[in-house]
């Protein structure tokens, strides 16, 4: 009879502290989307509003792969991206360059010397025509710039420059300039030092023209590049159309990065 009492007792204490700590827990407000969304936080807010106004970087990152080609006089020049890895195929109608994540490789099918770099060159295009997104790669430090004026108008400016030892130039700066009134960037003002041994002075002027829009982001289906003169862009030099763009969330298999037979070795 005792042991039965004992239990009551027992259980009845357990109760009570149970309903206790429930009417005393506070309740927790669930999150929303604002708080939880942590992929932009880490960016100035003028960068994510551009990154915003041209599809966000959460669709932009849920891509693998982006194929775009650029029409030359002796044919097209077509460069083939892993977005993660950043594996780079270009293949034009004499040459193809390739990067495989360790060995950049040229391919001459016509026993014909390229002119180019291709340390040089077998990402640059890809850089021009990934912005606003690449902005978002690691390493990178932003501060605003002077606003550009060009033929009345005023852009805003995001300056970007690299931690040390990022990328092949970290010395490289690049501003980008938006729209005020769409966030949509309108000038890429960059230096080129790869083989400098300076920092260069000189900034080059592209306008990004028009917008197309692949997949739900916004990519250039035009980029005019300008002339300049103390530091500012004055006429159009020559202008570059992009065609049959493609952006997917499949992941090209990583041979068709790798170094062919009879491809050269690029140190």
């Amino acid at each position: 009879m005792k042991r039965i009492l004992y239990l009551s007792l027992f259980l009845a204490v357990i109760v009570s502290c149970k309903d206790k700590s429930t009417e005393t827990k506070p309740e927790t407000e669930p999150y929303t989307e604002e708080e939880m969304d942590m992929t932009t936080s880490v960016y100035p807010e003028n960068m994510t509003k551009v990154f915003d106004a041209h599809g966000g970087l959460d669709t932009w990152n849920e891509m693998a792969t982006l194929e775009f080609s650029v029409e030359k006089p002796a044919g097209y020049e077509i460069t083939t991206t892993d977005l993660k890895e950043r594996y780079s195929l270009i293949e034009m109608p004499k040459y193809t360059i390739g990067f495989d994540g360790e060995v950049l490789w040229l391919k001459n099918r016509e026993n014909s010397k390229y002119e180019g770099n291709p340390k040089f060159y077998y990402n640059l295009m890809f850089y021009f025509y990934a912005m606003p997104f690449v902005m978002a790669d690691d390493g990178i430090m932003y501060a605003d710039a002077e606003p550009l004026v060009f033929e009345g108008k005023t852009y805003p400016g995001i300056k970007i420059s690299y931690e040390s030892g990022v990328g092949a130039s970290p010395d490289d700066e690049y501003i980008l300039y938006y729209d005020a009134d769409t966030n949509k960037m309108t000038w890429l003002a960059y230096t080129v030092t790869f083989g400098k041994n300076e920092k260069a002075k000189d900034y080059h002027f592209i306008k990004y023209d028009n917008w197309q829009e692949v997949e739900g982001i916004l990519l250039p289906e035009t980029m005019v590049w300008y002339n300049y003169e103390n530091n500012k862009p004055t006429t159009v030099k020559n202008e570059v159309k992009f065609v049959s763009p493609m952006l997917t969330t499949v992941k090209m298999d990583a041979r068709v990065y790798s170094r062919p037979e009879g491809a050269e070795l690029i140190q």
